[in-house]
């Protein structure tokens, strides 16, 4: 079978478990926001915490409680790693040094999992179950309780009042997270991912060495790494490792955990708004940039140019053969285009366009359909933006969803377009312009300018996954790579929350004939425009130096 025919039929796979899914997942969200039951066991939990859940937030608040919690999580997180070496549960292992400390921490509360270390070969049992795969919930369900706040915005008026964080976050994890987490750790067993709790074992001699491997919670921590868009890996090969992803059911099953969430929320989107219309058309342009970028990547891993991609079918360094090249392209989309940084494969050793088109799926802001929560309210801002640029084209004052788009509302937009930008771009050229940083480039020219742009390029969009041939581990990247993924979280939601109390301080506005509609199929057109646009006139240089002259040098 061609490559391209078992990516054509794994993608029909895919797009119908994700179809069968859409509607039940899409409803039972809405319902979960929407709710005023509070179950028994978040009872108990808000009694803990001493939040009031029926308290309403404005935006200010809202933002307070995310911010605080998120602080207390990067606390908890880098105390546990630092004192490893003398807790129970670490195998042995010591305890993780201050700047290693302080990127991880940083990196898994802001869901980006960016992971420069072994697994396997540095955290044990207590940090990877008790540190790092709480955080795998808790981050996500920030993003999804951020997402509701702008959809709330949007959905009310003239309150200012967005909801209470602490309820959403709960919710968001016992009714959402953590069931669909159990049943797809079930899944992953079934296929044969290891779940246990035993220590290291030696399996052989290879080289005159022996061998070791150590087993772990890895079905249970994978399902939520790749149901909350997080991706940080168990094992340092992710998930091109048995252990995480053992066959292609396993792996086809993990985009689908991956896509589940963000693809869901659209529907609960159009749910809370009043009109399903307006999710569809949100989803619509999801879909065509999702569908291009798989298509692009299929075709570039697969063209034969030269004798060695002609022996191996397309061009199979750095993939495992147990996917092959449909396999890992779409897992390299998946991903990418979300912010959950697993890979299957090695993002460095495919060709110069497709370590390019990962790169370019992130710095569109990983809307397509993007992160947990983050990529509904990064596509909501990109709707926003569209909608100011039709107005100023027909003369009239932008509207969406009966909101009025005015001057405060989009420089808010304009702000949050900026930030991760001039984090990727900024750090990036200070990297390039320091023999330290440069150092760390396991290549020279434009594959080695690559590696440092894919990694700010992850970092800042909290993706997480890495281009593999960058030497990360050194205290310049530890600390600049987890500023610039801390930046790149709460900035952005601060804009996120400020433009959703302006929004619902607002009375709605009646449509009128000269109104946009903006559930139809060329408002599609426009959004989809917009995006690639903007994202094209800022990242075109940096592309142009790194794997586009790759890709035609080649």
């Amino acid at each position: 079978m061609s490559p391209l025919l078992a990516g054509l039929l794994q993608l029909l796979a895919l797009v119908a478990a994700l179809g069968l899914a859409y509607r039940s997942l899409g409803d039972h969200l809405a319902r979960v926001y929407t709710s005023t039951r509070h179950l028994r066991a978040e009872r108990w939990i808000y009694r803990v915490i001493g939040a009031d859940p029926s308290a309403e937030m404005r935006w200010p608040a809202y933002l307070r409680a995310v911010l605080a919690f998120s602080f207390v999580g990067v606390l908890f997180l880098y105390a546990l790693q630092r004192a490893q070496g003398v807790l129970p549960g670490s195998l042995g292992f010591a305890s993780i040094d201050p700047d290693q400390a302080f990127n991880t921490a940083a990196s898994f509360v802001t869901n980006t999992n960016w992971q420069s270390y072994a697994g396997e070969q540095a955290m044990g049992h207590l940090v990877q179950t008790g540190g790092l795969a709480v955080q795998n919930f808790v981050s996500a369900a920030v993003g999804m309780a951020v997402a509701v706040a702008l959809v709330r915005g949007f959905a009310r008026t003239r309150t200012g009042e967005l909801g209470n964080f602490w309820t959403d976050l709960v919710r968001g994890t016992v009714r959402v997270l953590l069931p669909v987490s159990v049943a797809g750790a079930l899944v992953l067993v079934a296929c044969g991912a290891v779940q246990n709790f035993s220590g290291i074992h030696g399996v052989g001699q290879f080289l005159g060495t022996t061998q070791q491997f150590n087993g772990g919670a890895v079905a249970s921590q994978e399902a939520i790494k790749e149901l909350g868009t997080n991706g940080g890996g168990y094992f340092n090969a992710n998930s091109a490792h048995p252990f995480e992803n053992p066959t292609p059911l396993s792996n086809l099953f993990q985009v689908f955990l991956i896509l589940l969430i963000p693809t869901a929320l659209t529907r609960t989107f159009g749910r809370m708004v009043g009109s399903l219309k307006q999710g569809y058309a949100l989803l619509a342009t999801m879909a065509v940039i999702w569908t291009g970028f798989t298509a692009l990547m299929l075709w570039t891993e697969s063209a034969h140019r030269g004798g060695a991609f002609e022996i191996a079918g397309g061009a199979m360094e750095g993939k495992e053969t147990r996917f092959g090249i449909a396999g890992s392209a779409l897992f390299a989309v998946a991903t990418t285009l979300t912010s959950t940084g697993a890979v299957n494969s090695f993002h460095s050793s495919y060709t110069g366009f497709g370590g390019g088109i990962t790169t370019l799926g992130m710095q569109l802001g990983e809307i397509a359909p993007g992160g947990v929560g983050s990529g509904l309210y990064g596509m909501l801002i990109m709707a926003v933006i569209a909608v100011f640029i039709a107005g100023l084209m027909v003369g009239r004052t932008p509207e969406y969803l009966g909101k009025k788009i005015g001057i405060r509302e989009i420089k808010l937009a304009a702000c949050y377009l900026l930030v991760t930008p001039a984090l990727v771009l900024g750090l990036t050229a200070v990297a390039m312009a320091l023999p330290t940083a440069r150092d760390s480039m396991t290549n020279t020219g434009p594959h080695g300018f690559s590696e440092i742009l894919y990694a700010y390029t992850s970092a800042a969009n909290n993706n997480g996954s890495a281009f593999a041939g960058l030497a990360a581990d050194t205290p310049w990247f530890n600390t600049t790579l987890g500023i610039a993924m801390l930046l790149g979280r709460f900035l952005p939601i601060v804009l996120v929350l400020a433009l959703a109390g302006s929004l619902a301080e607002q009375r709605s506005v009646p449509a009128t004939t000269g109104t946009l509609s903006t559930h139809k199929p060329l408002f599609s057109g426009v959004l989809l425009a917009t995006i690639l646009i903007v994202t094209g006139l800022t990242y075109f240089p940096a592309l142009a130096l790194g794997p586009l002259a790759e890709g035609l040098a080649s």
